[in-house]
């Protein structure tokens, strides 16, 4: 094989490989479009989104509890901490 030929199977093998790149990307992209189509689909008012936005709401409604609970807890041992203090303790 003489370096030409080499030369011509090395661009055909590189144009090969970028076509099949090309055709993956392709499909990849064709996926992501059919799966947003689909989340669009669903919309707002679908069972699954009400649903979705209830626990939602119930972990916000829970996080908030729990920040309170744990300001409490800290002003507890704040007075405890205090108290040992003023006790000699610490």
């Amino acid at each position: 094989m003489d370096e030409e030929e080499l030369k011509l199977s090395m661009e055909q093998s590189l144009a090969n490989k970028f076509e099949r790149q090309l055709k993956a990307e392709k499909e990849r992209r064709q996926f992501a479009e059919a799966e947003l189509a689909l989340i669009k689909g669903i919309g707002q008012n679908s069972p699954e989104q009400k649903e979705l936005q209830k626990e939602v709401k119930k972990l916000k409604t829970e996080l908030e509890e729990t920040r309170n609970d744990n300001k409490k807890l800290a002003e507890q041992v704040d007075d405890y901490v205090n108290k040992l203090r003023k006790a000699g303790i610490i």
